[in-house]
């Protein structure tokens, strides 16, 4: 009994709470973000398919648009820190619609895993809807989690062949691989890391979906020396897709941390530039 006990509470625990904490820290209050006053934005609100107010901006080019991006971001804070990620893309001649999950910043409701991927599916619909988004060349560009929850977004969207790209940057291969893994990494739960990490669901995990997101190009960033969310995570995603794709392993330090070298903006610029 006493063997049983903690391990039915960790459970209980785990199912009550672990499963949301383990994907989403959000923070509701928007931070006043300097980098913002040259930029050209506006604020989004718009519904999710279940009924729930999102809030995003959407950020136009200083320059002659050459496209527009979707930009979906980390589990934690929100866009008024994760918009640092793409300012670089608004100097370069694109728009991006940048919004927050339900329960993050303005946006209505508590982050849950059908949640999220309900709340991208909405934006990517109203990027479409939306007078001024520049269609000529969409991408769909998700960091880390937002990553995980491209691959699903753009897999089962109904402008699927309408969208130019899809970038993954730091991305995790399954939900349910994942959490084992934090779980294995704390030593009070790694004894229980493969029945807890049963309790996540797998239904979103990008492995699953991946291969139905073609036609669309795939890329995939991850540095090598990521210690949130390694490397083989990228590389097994990449393996489940079907061309075109392409996987860049970046020698950098640090998680999401290829974007900010000044090479691999370039050389995402030159990408994007090349797109059919």
């Amino acid at each position: 009994m006493k063997i049983k006990l903690p391990l039915f509470l960790i459970c209980f625990l785990f199912l009550i709470a672990g499963c949301s904490s383990l994907f989403f820290y959000p923070q509701r209050e928007l931070i006043n973000n300097p980098f913002l006053q040259d930029v050209d934005y506006r604020d989004i609100f718009f519904k999710t398919s279940d009924g729930l107010k999102l809030h995003g901006w959407f950020l136009k080019s200083k320059e002659r648009s050459n496209g527009t991006v979707l930009f979906l971001h980390g589990n934690a804070e929100n866009i008024s820190t994760h918009v640092n990620n793409v300012l670089w893309l608004v100097d370069n001649g694109y728009d991006v619609f940048i919004f927050d999950y339900r329960g993050y910043g303005k946006s209505e409701g508590h982050a849950s895993l059908k949640g999220v991927h309900i709340d991208a599916g909405s934006a990517l619909e109203t990027l479409f809807s939306l007078p001024y988004t520049n269609k000529k060349r969409i991408i769909v560009f998700g960091q880390s989690l937002g990553g995980a929850i491209a691959v699903y977004t753009v897999a089962n969207s109904p402008h699927k062949n309408a969208v130019d790209a899809l970038i993954l940057d730091s991305a995790f291969s399954g939900y349910r691989t994942i959490a084992r893994e934090k779980l294995a990494a704390v030593v009070i739960t790694w004894p229980f890391q493969y029945p807890l990490s049963f309790l996540v669901s797998d239904y979103y995990s990008p492995v699953r979906w991946i291969k139905k997101v073609n036609p669309v190009p795939v890329l995939l960033l991850h540095g090598d020396k990521d210690t949130v969310v390694a490397v083989h995570h990228s590389r097994i995603i990449y393996n489940e897709a079907l061309p075109p794709k392409e996987l860049w392993v970046l020698e950098v330090k640090g998680h999401i941390a290829g974007v900010r070298d000044k090479d691999v903006r370039g050389r995402l610029l030159n990408y994007l530039e090349n797109l059919p």
